[in-house]
């Protein structure tokens, strides 16, 4: 499977403008979260309006999962916790969102929502463990923040990785989780876009602004895996133990799109 992972476009329409030009080269594209964009001078109903058009559109070209970071909640639960709600048309657009486990062949995904309290935090736990006795034989997530104390989630100055999502993949050992939300932290000394914990392999493409996105191509036959932006591309092998400095993509390999 190809896939094409980004996050955080932040309602930039001509960022995603680029990823529906592209999306026809992939199997699978994933949008892990913030899709909308809270401080944008656009009302966020109308911003929803726009994103359910462009996942629309996403759709008809390949595969599309997405879930939902800080940016994209626009109302509370029961709990009184805040929620993408909106998220739940897109689903009807045959869009797996927050909460779905969806089975791809011999690969489970499960997409996971920004948790805003104890009682979403406490859902997403109980969404993982009924995952984890139905998962086949790959497991990929999707969870907008990053895991704590890892370069991925890394500014520069702090960490803001999420101690929750540590603890879930130490205990389940998904084989790969797609995050966002440090926009830095691929371009910070001691930051990166790619982590390891244990057996599972961690994303964050980061942010850049312009008329592309910075984004993470993989490709899950040959385990292997490239990040794109505008200072340059590194690229991994998951099947050999991570190493820094990872190599600078120097020529576009044969297995990229």
């Amino acid at each position: 499977m190809k896939l094409l992972a980004v996050a955080d476009l932040h309602y930039s329409l001509r960022q995603f403008d680029w990823v529906i030009d592209v999306a026809g080269d992939y199997d699978l594209v994933v949008l892990a979260g913030d899709m909308l964009d809270i401080a944008s001078a656009v009302d966020p109903a109308a911003q929803i309006i726009v994103m359910r058009e462009i996942l629309r559109k996403l759709r008809s070209k390949c595969r599309l999962l997405v879930c939902s970071g800080n940016h994209d909640l626009d109302g509370d639960d029961s709990a009184g916790e805040r929620r993408a709600r909106w998220l739940n048309t897109v689903r009807s657009l045959d869009i797996p969102v927050d909460g779905d486990t969806i089975h791809i062949e011999d690969t489970s995904l499960t997409l996971c929502p920004w948790w805003d309290g104890e009682a979403t935090r406490d859902a997403i736990g109980t969404q993982l463990e009924a995952a984890s006795r139905e998962r086949r034989e790959h497991w990929v997530w999707l969870y907008h923040a990053p895991p704590s104390d890892s370069p991925i989630a890394w500014s520069g100055q702090r960490s803001f990785g999420d101690p929750a999502l540590t603890g879930w993949v130490n205990q389940y050992q998904p084989d790969l989780v797609f995050c966002g939300h440090v926009h830095e932290a691929p371009f910070q000394r001691d930051g990166s876009w790619i982590d390891r914990i244990g057996e599972t392999w961690l994303f964050n493409a980061g942010r850049q602004i312009g008329d592309i996105p910075t984004s993470i191509s993989l490709d899950t036959e040959l385990h292997k895996a490239a990040w794109f932006s505008f200072e340059g591309a590194e690229t991994a092998d998951l099947d050999q133990p991570l190493s820094r400095p990872l190599p600078p993509l120097e020529e576009r390999p044969d297995w990229l799109p």
